[in-house]
């Protein structure tokens, strides 16, 4: 049995200096980067590296998703690779760890739906994503009202808090207002400008590192030629809006849109925005926390690949940049 196995990152099509660009480039586990050619794909190939089996075989995959260590720095070695092909060309992103017994493996099982990709790469052509989180800030306490006039002395306790948590509700409500109006801001920008949007996971629990309840997690595709313009008006969407913050990072490679979305996966009624329920389907994360390719990782998917084959080893799912890789955008 070899010592070595293949590590896929992502599928590319052909492009000038991009040979080039992958000579003293390194990937998981400080592997080189090589091009693997795909006999049927009209210029396509796969950017992979031969990575230790010790590691990365099934059974030592299913070990280390309890190494959060090593799968950050998993997750960030996938993701540098990532960025370094699409700065050079259409960049089909592979899930995290998805692991090949050999490049003849590798290869066939990505070769037969080389069609697919293709088809895949050209709606990716020329494209960018950004991912937009909203944000309600937490409520402050509320300064102590004075007492109403039909008072004698002070509120007893049990008075005084239940005034302050209605002045509480009263802030929050308002907030989630707000958030609401911010979303339907931001989702008609995306009508103007993105050619797809992809509605992860509210970050909850562990995931939810920034400050403030997270009300929306969503991606935009974006003309490349057209960034700048989404990027400043979703920064402005927030303006005027009391306890409410929009987070914009971006430009990335299409995490999250590397797979077609199931029509059946799909939320009923896509037509406004709906910040308080924006968990719904996650198209495969794009991008963060956890998810297809973001996040420390999220090893939903452990023993399939990115492409639905069977045949691959193992990979971990994930959606957007890993975690401390985002690059916050300033307006």
């Amino acid at each position: 049995m070899s010592d070595r196995v293949t590590y896929v990152y992502a599928v590319v099509r052909e492009a000038d200096g991009l040979g080039e660009a992958v000579v003293g480039l390194s990937g998981a586990a400080g592997a080189p980067v090589r091009l693997l050619p795909l006999t049927g794909g009209d210029g396509l190939s796969l950017a992979v590296s031969s990575v230790p089996s010790e590691d990365f075989r099934e059974d030592a995959l299913k070990r280390h998703l309890e190494d959060l260590r090593w799968l950050e720095a998993v997750a960030r070695a996938h993701h540098g690779v990532i960025e370094e092909l699409s700065a050079l060309t259409t960049v089909l992103p592979l899930r995290l760890a998805t692991v090949y017994l050999d490049d003849e493996r590798a290869a066939n099982a990505l070769d037969a739906q080389s069609e697919v990709l293709a088809r895949r790469l050209s709606h990716l052509a020329a494209h960018v994503e950004w991912g937009v989180k909203i944000y309600v800030e937490q409520p402050a306490a509320p300064a102590p009202q004075p007492a109403e006039p039909a008072d004698s002395g002070d509120l007893s306790p049990g008075r005084a808090y239940l005034r302050t948590r209605r002045a509480q509700r009263t802030v929050r409500d308002t907030a989630h207002r707000s958030a609401r109006t911010a979303a339907e801001r931001i989702e008609e920008t995306g009508r103007r400008y993105a050619t797809d949007r992809a509605r992860h996971r509210v970050q909850q629990g562990e995931l939810a590192t920034a400050p403030g309840e997270n009300v929306l997690n969503d991606a935009y595709l974006v003309p490349r030629d057209r960034a700048d313009e989404f990027r400043d008006e979703v920064s402005r969407a927030a303006d005027g809006l009391d306890g409410v913050r929009v987070e914009l990072t971006g430009p990335w490679a299409p995490y999250s849109f590397a797979t077609p979305p199931d029509p059946a996966d799909a939320p009923a009624d896509t037509g406004s925005a709906d910040p308080a329920g924006s968990g719904s389907a996650d198209p495969g994360d794009p991008p963060d926390g956890a998810g297809r390719l973001g996040g420390a990782a999220d090893p939903d998917s452990t023993g399939t690949d990115s492409t639905g084959t069977g045949d691959a080893v193992g990979s971990t799912a994930r959606s957007h940049p890993p975690a401390g890789t985002e690059r916050g955008t300033e307006p």
